[in-house]
């Protein structure tokens, strides 16, 4: 009997036919069974005569297996597995939980800190490497590629591999996947899990010279549905039917998009987060539709992400809200200093925000296409905003006010449980009291310098009084906001962090 671990995969090989198209004409599929529950799992054809299954076991216990096929060889396979407890590190696939928030599937709460590398499994082995060490290093722990090569300015190199076999005359077969590619990038997603990063997949894309993006409907659906059965046993998988879905819209109508989402949870017996991303500001899907588990969008106005929430009442990942940079594109040259700024407003009005990076290189090694090394100063800042939210965390940040009235309309303001955090932003008081408790319990309250990356005490002083106001011919007090004030140095991009003090 096999055993392998909680959300660890199981792997079934098995030999079958190989004359024709595997690819279309020969069907798999495995029952996995414990205490009276049944998994329908997919197979798939890995090229060489060769069918897999792969199976991400999400109970602990003895589970049976049994295949399913149309071909003699590959039906009736029979077999069991013993599954214990999850290795260290590996809390099982990310959900949507809180409904506005993410947790493993153990319950450990997930805090979204993406980049982006669209192309960087389809540079050379060198260059790979280089980005997997990067990202030992940075504290991303989601990134968003793409399955299919990238044709875009600073991003032309022919790819490692194609996605799709090529016939007699050289044309790429859309009927015949190259099981080498999706090994490889596998293989690259796998290394992702083991550090702990989630692989954001971008299934479909525009930015195309080799057809890819002009495939049939026939051929969409079915490559939906291999590239999900390969995929799905890897616990470290988010699904993302695009990059820019509206720029396709032409030749995949809405219709299309809607079923590509079916056939993903058709074939992905976990439940993997899916979602879309648009191009236009303008141009959102309707992520309100039930198979849509999360926002994805790209906005620069990061003020708007609580207007997001209440819009569709999931999670908001604004995955481009630009990219520091120097490229001549105005989405690829802010400053570290505006990135790491909307990523704090992001993340203070409740959502979660993405990296890129968008240096001009003499051979085009941009991290934003290829990945490779990192040349600014933003993902340093991101990585002590991820620490300052997890050491506090509970379920998720949100937002004070959800409604952004004044003065959370202007400053940005969040709460967990019994820690709050305000983010000010380019605003510079010298004194704030707004939002903090107003108890006169014991409480530590931190001085944060989001670019200088400190953590202080914060000077504790008595709060203002407010104005008073005027009822009819009557002037009447106005109470403080809070029990206490902070005193502030004076000078942007500070954050203040108050917690009850900890016995």
């Amino acid at each position: 009997m096999t055993t392998i671990a909680q959300w660890d995969m199981f792997e079934l090989a098995l030999s079958g036919p190989s004359e024709g198209n595997p690819f279309l004409e020969v069907n798999l599929h495995a029952i996995f069974r414990q205490h009276g529950r049944s998994v329908h799992v997919p197979g798939f054809y890995d090229g060489e005569g060769t069918y897999k299954v792969r199976f991400m076991p999400d109970n602990i216990g003895e589970w049976t297996y049994e295949t399913r096929s149309g071909a003699a060889d590959l039906n009736g396979k029979s077999g069991s597995l013993s599954v214990s407890a999850p290795r260290s590190g590996n809390h099982g696939p990310v959900q949507v939980a809180n409904r506005f928030h993410f947790a493993h599937a153990d319950g450990t709460p997930f805090l979204s800190f993406g980049t982006t590398c669209y192309a960087w499994t389809h540079q050379p082995l060198a260059e790979q490497n280089k980005t997997l060490q990067t990202l030992a290093k940075a504290r991303f722990n989601k990134i968003r590629m793409g399955v299919f090569p990238k044709d875009y300015p600073y991003n032309v190199n022919e790819p490692l591999h194609d996605v799709y076999q090529r016939d007699a005359s050289g044309e790429l077969d859309f009927d015949r996947p190259n099981p080498e590619s999706f090994r490889h990038f596998e293989n690259q997603v796998k290394a992702l899990g083991d550090m702990g990063i989630q692989a954001d997949i971008i299934m479909l894309h525009p930015y195309d010279r080799w057809g890819y993006s002009a495939m049939s409907e026939e051929q969409d659906n079915r490559f939906f549905a291999y590239l999900t059965a390969r995929l799905a046993a890897y616990h470290n998988v988010w699904w993302s039917l695009a990059n820019e879905y509206d720029f396709l819209l032409d030749a995949k109508p809405m219709h299309q998009w809607d079923r590509y989402f079916h056939i993903i949870e058709e074939n992905d017996p976990y439940g993997h987060l899916r979602s879309i991303h648009n191009g236009d500001p303008d141009a959102n899907y309707d992520h309100r539709k039930a198979w849509v588990t999360h926002v994805c969008i790209q906005n620069w106005d990061v003020k708007r992400t609580a207007e997001w929430r209440a819009a569709y009442g999931k999670p908001v990942v604004n995955d481009e809200p630009e990219y520091e940079g120097n490229i001549v594109q105005c989405w690829g040259n802010i400053s570290a200093e505006e990135l790491t700024h909307r990523f704090w407003t992001t993340a203070m009005r409740g959502g979660y925000a993405g990296h890129g990076e968008t240096f001009s290189h003499p051979e085009d090694l941009i991290w934003w296409a290829k990945g490779g090394e990192l040349h600014g100063q933003a993902w340093k800042r991101i990585g002590f905003l991820r620490q300052i939210m997890e050491e506090s965390v509970r379920g998720g940040f949100d937002p004070i006010d959800p409604q952004m009235r004044f003065p959370w309309n202007r400053i940005s303001g969040a709460r967990d449980g019994d820690t709050t955090i305000i983010y000010f932003g380019e605003h510079q008081p010298v004194i704030w009291a707004s939002g903090l408790p107003q108890d006169d319990g014991e409480y530590d309250v931190d001085l944060i310098d989001t670019w200088a990356m400190t953590v202080e005490p914060a000077k504790i002083v008595p709060a203002p009084e407010n104005h008073p106001t005027r009822h009819g011919a009557h002037i009447r007090p106005r109470k403080p906001d809070a029990a206490f004030a902070v005193e502030l140095p004076g000078r942007p991009h500070l954050a203040i962090r108050i917690r009850p003090v900890r016995s």
